[in-house]
């Protein structure tokens, strides 16, 4: 079934700075502030990460942004299919300007240019009921920034792999659209294209979080709430929400 999504294009404001973009948005919403409302930073300070982490972004050189997403009729039990729209409309634009690399979706919805992460992703949704009023979609992606500093383990950015800097708004721009473009597709067509785009989906290691256990498996199905169910090598079936297990990142080669 289609959503009843309706929003026709992106409404973009700019701020100079920040703490984060989705805090910003989340305090001047309203009942009347329309879908697609997109705040972006040139500088933006406090960024929020998955797991509580901060995002590293050298002002003035990536993309930081936060878009309000109200979709209608989506349940509750449904939510990842926002977040499996997100991921792949990025995706879509990341693809064809990085040719030479694999881009692909890290479960939940990191994005990877091979084995390194070019554009994290994070989704807040507010529920009335058992329906989703609305989301805040807050996206980070590593853009003309050429060094970084923090200790996350693996980052890249699309100067490093093109040698070219990137103009930021149009850029935005065709995200933007694009993320409105894939809230309009049905369930199943975002659920088959997702499993098809994730990383390592057949072979990688991971770490059970409770039990400190390592073992290989290959991902077999991605539920409407965004559990994880893997295959291990003795046809062991094990479903994981998300913080319950780690996938283990290959050795970064930085040649």
């Amino acid at each position: 079934m289609n959503t009843t999504y309706t929003a026709d294009k992106p409404i973009i404001t700019w701020l100079d700075e920040v703490g984060s973009t989705s805090t910003y948005l989340a305090q001047v919403l309203t009942d009347n502030t329309p879908s697609g409302t997109v705040i972006a930073a040139r500088c933006q300070n406090a960024g929020r990460g998955q797991r509580g982490n901060t995002w590293e972004a050298e002002p003035g050189k990536n993309l930081s942004f936060s878009m309000l997403i109200k979709p209608n009729g989506i349940p509750a039990r449904c939510q990842f299919r926002i977040s499996q729209a997100v991921a792949l409309a990025i995706v879509s634009v990341l693809r064809p300007m990085l040719p030479g690399s694999k881009i692909s979706i890290k479960w939940p919805n990191d994005i990877y240019a091979d084995n390194k992460k070019i554009c994290g992703i994070l989704i807040e949704n507010t529920l009335i009921g058992a329906e989703i009023a609305h989301c805040i979609a807050g996206i980070g992606i590593n853009v003309n920034q050429a060094v970084f500093l923090s200790d996350a383990p693996n980052p890249v950015s699309i100067i490093q792999l093109t040698k070219q800097e990137t103009a930021l708004e149009p850029l935005l721009e065709k995200l933007t659209s694009q993320i409105l473009l894939y809230l309009t597709h049905d369930a199943e067509t975002l659920h088959n294209q997702y499993m098809n785009s994730l990383w390592r989906k057949n072979n990688s290691r991971y770490r059970d979080v409770s039990t400190g256990r390592e073992f290989e498996a290959e991902i077999t199905d991605i539920g409407p709430m965004g559990h994880m169910t893997l295959t291990d090598t003795n046809g062991r079936q094990l479903t994981y929400a998300f913080k319950e297990v780690a996938a283990i990142l290959p050795p970064i080669n930085n040649d």
